[in-house]
């Protein structure tokens, strides 16, 4: 039996008072990104003849990237715009330390706490429509084959064309009518996947939750999941595979690495699959069975879910060119099949700024600041905590939906699909499409199993949710 639920209203302030999250952020720091001033600005080269867009969500205003494309015989040409956040905050001064305790952009469903105040990331440092602004630019030359050749970054000031979303940009596609600056990204996006997933990329297409207000009211639902949020992960993935890939061969920098998958847990994910009835030939790989999984079955929820105990130790890495290079697996990426670095979202993470200032000074010759090599050894720790924050309140803003959406329907059935069967330390978890929710079952359900649920509890004030087989 499948329902619409909503709420008119769901306080998610008291997630922020218990994080200890918030938007002040002391008078010295907001002054100083009210009054951001690139000090690059005499130095950069003028690339406003570039027709860049950028594609967010549609009210987002923290627009990080812009980029512009095109193909020919030879692949790709991409002019990637990242925002100049390092030319924007005074090293090591107020809102630089400030940033540095926050870590990153935290999001819950009524609005955001960003990483920097809003006057700079949703002001001076955003690549709004219209508004020329300092960027880093990366020109990344593509082949034929989706191997990226060339990589090159400098300091250029930019104006974006057009705000544009997912939604709109494939609906653009499917009509053939694509802005002409992303014209070649949909056959862009699909090389560059092809080639990821034959180098032992792995994607887990998980269900994603997303609370939302529609119109007065407030739902649960699965996030859309469009075209073009694949093909402009790609492009993140094209700048932060680039960056990897400088710092590495130069020693120094700061590094995103995941160790390869236990073979435990592939033995056991190939265990899932048999027990499901699922054909994995021994010569596929990992990220190519999972990502050949049609889409909306049980069994491919099922193996998604346990696909994620491949994804185990993700972490960050410093480069210290004063110390003996880590060895090969210490530095790859194993889910994205390469060295990896977060450089294209400085607004809303603290770490893309220092590895993006790293990158330039390597390609340019140049000295890394002393700024930046000072606080290279001290990022990690803060990485890690922000994004256990920022997971935190995440999930806490999901299971508050949860609980006030069902509230007074205890006793409900629901359709339902078993994720995680049980465990001695943890209950069996299924989802249900309407309402999007995936909460804890009691018996011992299988894995991947199609059953009606009965809502057992939903408590708003301890923000539990719980079913039981029907």
């Amino acid at each position: 039996m499948q329902r619409f639920l909503s709420a008119p209203e769901i306080d998610f302030g008291a997630i922020r008072d218990e994080l200890g999250v918030s938007e002040d952020y002391g008078a010295e720091a907001q002054y100083e990104a009210d009054h951001a001033e690139d000090r690059y600005a005499a130095d950069r080269e003028d690339r406003t003849d570039l027709p860049l867009v950028t594609i967010d969500p549609p009210t987002s205003l923290d627009l990080d990237q812009a980029v512009h494309i095109t193909a020919d015989a030879d692949g790709f040409l991409v002019h990637y715009a990242i925002a100049d956040v390092g030319a924007l905050v005074v090293p090591e001064g107020a809102l630089d330390q400030e940033s540095r305790r926050r870590g990153t952009t935290i999001y819950l469903p009524d609005r955001s706490v960003p990483l920097h105040p809003r006057s700079l990331s949703e002001g001076a440092g955003s690549l709004l429509p219209d508004r020329t602004r300092p960027c880093m630019l990366w020109t990344i030359r593509v082949s034929a084959d989706g191997t990226a050749t060339d990589a090159t970054l400098r300091r250029a000031r930019v104006r974006s064309v057009a705000k544009l979303d997912y939604a709109g940009v494939s609906a653009d596609a499917a009509a053939r009518r694509l802005h002409p600056s992303i014209a070649a990204l949909p056959a862009f996006g699909e090389l560059r996947r092809r080639v990821a997933l034959d180098g032992g990329a792995v994607e887990l297409d998980l269900p994603d939750q997303e609370v939302i207000r529609d119109g007065r009211h407030w739902t649960l639902r699965l996030a859309p999941d469009t075209p073009a949020d694949m093909w402009n992960s790609q492009l993140s993935l094209l700048a932060g595979m680039s960056a990897g890939r400088i710092m590495a061969d130069a020693g120094v920098g700061l590094l995103r690495t995941l160790p390869p998958a236990n073979p435990d847990a592939v033995t056991g994910l190939r265990a899932a699959a048999a027990a499901l009835g699922v054909s994995w030939p021994a010569d596929i790989t990992v990220g190519q069975f999972l990502a050949g999984l049609p889409k909306g079955r049980p069994s491919t929820l099922a193996l998604m879910s346990a696909g994620a105990n491949l994804m185990r130790g993700a972490d960050y890495l410093v480069l210290d060119p004063a110390q003996e290079r880590p060895g090969a697996d210490k530095v790859r990426h194993a889910a994205i099949g390469g060295v990896y670095a977060h450089v294209t979202a400085p607004l809303r993470r603290l770490g893309d700024r220092f590895a993006t200032e790293v990158c330039l000074a390597i390609t340019t010759g140049q000295a890394v600041p002393g700024w930046v090599s000072r606080a290279l050894p001290t990022l990690p720790r803060l990485l890690r905590s922000a994004g256990s924050l920022a997971s935190s309140a995440e999930r806490a803003g999901i299971d508050l939906a949860e609980a006030v959406l069902l509230a007074g329907r205890v006793g409900e059935r629901f359709d339902a699909v078993v994720l995680h069967a049980a465990t001695e330390h943890r209950p069996a978890r299924v989802f249900l499409t309407e309402p999007a929710v995936i909460a804890p079952c009691d018996g011992d359900p299988g894995q991947g199993e199609r059953l009606t649920v009965m809502l057992r509890d939903a408590d708003p004030s301890t923000r539990k949710v719980a079913f039981a087989p029907a």
